[in-house]
């Protein structure tokens, strides 16, 4: 009977557990909630200003028309034959391409939410070789233009400045031929040669110079047959990411500086662009955003994920002591416990939108454990074993914190910090004679001792 009860008070201890994972669950909705607002923070900003930017090209294109009589068989059956016109475009890819570039950061405030943004001032130098258009039968050329994709044309500041060949030329709105992958501008070349063959030479040298604002992330696609880019900033916190990796970084304090080095034998940009033309598709790009060091939200998702840890270790904590030192604790008082365990979670999300991630840890952890050393040492009526738990979570938060900073090695020391508690427990209990303690009768710590 007496191992039945002890098994039964397990059971609750169990049940309580589960029970508790109902508000963690609420409290990573919240989470996840607030990251929700996040992101309709950046989309705000950037509907307002300019959003995630990228840049195709230049290229020079080349429209053609295609003339042709077909066949064609009418409703009552006769044959008759029409002219059926086609319209296309010759696509030709820098042969060297180099952009130049510095971000200047920025934030813009939402609310709570800040959002990084800048200012991109470029310089774009671009080379073409000489190019033939061959006579085709049927088939008609028309002016050539540079095109130029820029995803969002409202963050063009001022005027670009284009040469061509050093002379210069205004770039006008739209672009064209790139319209079905993105917007942008173009501006018209010389056609050496008449509509049915000759030679494109017109627009061997290009450089542009523009400023372009844009929110968090900035793509540029490498079309050329050599392509590099060197981007520059102040913000101290890039990410890189898209098809290419930088062949050279520095990241410090005062900011990064990034370069690449793509070669049209490495990247399948030029085939995948000339293929949206016709069809949407991805071109693939090498890509830089300005993201915060701390991402609060992701820190906070990671951290709910550890909650049910926290219950059980203290949770098994009160069962050793109550199996031990034969105190009789509540299941109530197992369930306010675990709901200070809970509770600061949701402090460390509210304030850590507040103050600095590592402030709102520290002092969401030092709440916590003062109140619960408080709360345990009138339970289990002994300062002494208030502080014993008070010193246990310090270690779990500890350690906790410890696994967030740690992305990276984030599951081996989990993997460590299970298997140091499950040995711990297993030395302590490792003489316990667990069917002479379940026959011993359990003394109420609420119950003052007897006096001699």
């Amino acid at each position: 009977m007496t191992s039945l009860k002890l098994l039964l008070r397990c059971a609750i201890v169990g049940g309580l557990v589960l029970l508790l994972l109902i508000p963690l669950m609420l409290i990573r909705g919240t989470v996840q909630e607030r990251e929700r607002y996040r992101d309709q923070a950046i989309e705000r900003v950037a509907q307002s200003r300019a959003g995630a930017q990228s840049l195709i090209g230049p290229v020079r294109v080349l429209p053609w028309t295609q003339e042709s009589e077909v066949e064609v068989v009418g409703p009552t059956g006769l044959k008759t034959r029409e002219l059926q016109k086609e319209q296309g475009y010759d696509l030709q890819m820098p042969a060297r391409l180099r952009v130049q570039g510095e971000m200047r950061p920025d934030e813009r405030r939402v609310g709570l939410f800040r959002v990084p943004v800048y200012s991109w001032h470029a310089r774009v130098q671009a080379e073409f070789i000489d190019s033939e258009y061959k006579p085709v039968a049927g088939r008609s050329y028309g002016q050539p233009y540079l095109a130029l994709g820029i995803a969002d044309v409202r963050g063009l500041v001022g005027s670009p400045n284009l040469r061509v060949d050093g002379r210069s030329v205004a770039l006008q709105a739209g672009a064209r031929a790139l319209e079905a992958t993105s917007k942008g501008l173009h501006a018209p070349l010389k056609m050496q040669g008449d509509a049915g063959s000759g030679v494109l030479a017109d627009g061997r040298k290009v450089e542009l110079e523009f400023v372009l604002d844009g929110t968090r992330t900035l793509s540029v696609v490498p079309l050329g047959d050599d392509t590099r880019v060197d981007i520059a900033s102040t913000w101290p916190h890039p990410q890189f990411s898209g098809s290419f990796s930088p062949n050279e970084r520095s990241i410090d304090d005062s900011g990064f500086k990034a370069s690449w080095a793509v070669s049209s034998l490495a990247s399948a940009a030029q085939e995948q662009l000339r293929r949206s033309l016709h069809s949407d598709g991805t071109v693939e790009s090498l890509t830089v955003a300005l993201v915060d060091r701390v991402d609060v939200y992701t820190q906070a998702d990671r951290a709910t994920k550890y909650g049910i840890l926290f219950v059980l270790l203290t949770f098994v904590g009160f069962a050793l002591f109550e199996l031990i030192k034969q105190l009789r604790i509540h299941p109530l008082q197992y369930l306010l416990v675990g709901l200070a365990l809970a509770i600061f979670f949701l402090l460390l999300l509210s304030l850590s939108e507040q103050i600095a991630f590592w402030q709102a840890y520290l002092i969401s952890a030092a709440a916590c454990i003062g109140l619960q050393g408080f709360y345990l040492s009138g339970v289990l009526r002994s300062a002494k074993y208030g502080l014993m738990f008070s010193t246990m979570l310090t270690l779990l938060y500890g350690a906790l914190y410890m696994l967030l900073g740690s992305e990276n090695n984030a599951l081996l020391l989990g993997s460590l910090l299970l298997f140091g508690i499950l040995a711990l427990i297993m030395w302590i209990t490792r003489r316990m004679d667990w069917y002479e303690l379940g026959s011993r009768p359990v003394a109420s710590p609420t119950t003052p001792p007897r006096m001699p």
